[in-house]
């Protein structure tokens, strides 16, 4: 039970940010796709990469979110894994900027670590991303420069096997997800606390290591201002890929 301390604690802080804020929190549903390649190269190192593509609202009306990130990973052992890179993101236009989209440019790195037994799979990771936001000058224009804050996630997975061959290709597991994000930097005044994400769901493994992950998101937010929120109900479809590319 210890091994899952973490992430029933993190839960309950974002049922309880969830609840404190009800008054001013807006609801906008969206659908998440997204797709996770981990490719070994050599014994001690793999490539990342990971795309995405979101909906802004009702589940398919327009775009909001595009995202493009990739590292190197160095893997200490099969448990314990240490990844930095860049990623590229697109936000469409918005209610704030409707005629023009705001690049972001997000330098990472990450920690990962993993554990195994025959009837489960724990996956954590903490994640630090340096966030270079492009400044909006009007509706319809960028402005020069950057917004800039630090971004800290913390993310812990669950999959439970659901038949008598756990985690073997063409079966069915249980996917339980939760991950918070904390802002901090000299440009944040009132929303440390940025955003959790909460998943539940199921992985339909297509092999032993990758395997397609759907279910409900509940997504809840602290925006800029510090008294909104909002509440994301996404219909989430991802495809986490390992592969081993070196020579046999």
């Amino acid at each position: 039970m210890n091994k899952h301390f973490g992430w029933t604690c993190f839960l309950l802080v974002g049922l309880w940010d969830e609840t404190y804020a009800q008054k001013h929190t807006t609801h906008v549903q969206q659908t998440w796709f997204g797709y996770v390649n981990q490719a070994k190269i050599s014994r001690h190192w793999s490539t990342w990469l990971d795309l995405h593509l979101r909906t802004k609202e009702d589940f398919v009306t327009d775009l909001s979110t595009s995202i493009v990130r990739a590292g190197l990973t160095y893997e200490a052992n099969e448990r314990l894994k240490f990844t930095a890179g860049y990623a590229y993101v697109n936000f469409f236009p918005a209610d704030d900027h409707p005629g023009v989209s705001q690049p972001e440019h997000r330098p990472w790195q990450q920690i990962l670590w993993n554990s195994a037994a025959k009837r489960s799979r724990v996956i954590n990771y903490i994640r630090l991303e340096e966030r270079y936001r492009r400044k909006i000058k009007d509706a319809d224009e960028l402005a020069d420069g950057y917004h800039f804050n630090f971004r800290a996630r913390y993310s812990t997975m669950l999959l439970l096997p659901l038949g008598e061959k756990p985690f073997a290709a063409k079966s069915l597991s249980l996917n339980l997800n939760n991950e918070i994000h904390i802002n901090f930097g000299k440009q944040i005044v009132y929303n440390y606390f940025d955003q959790n994400r909460f998943l539940a769901g199921f992985a339909y493994h297509t092999t032993a290591t990758s395997y397609l992950q759907f279910g409900y998101m509940n997504l809840f937010q602290q925006l800029a201002a510090g008294n909104k929120y909002r509440m994301t109900h996404a219909a989430r479809v991802y495809y986490y890929h390992n592969v081993d590319l070196r020579k046999k």
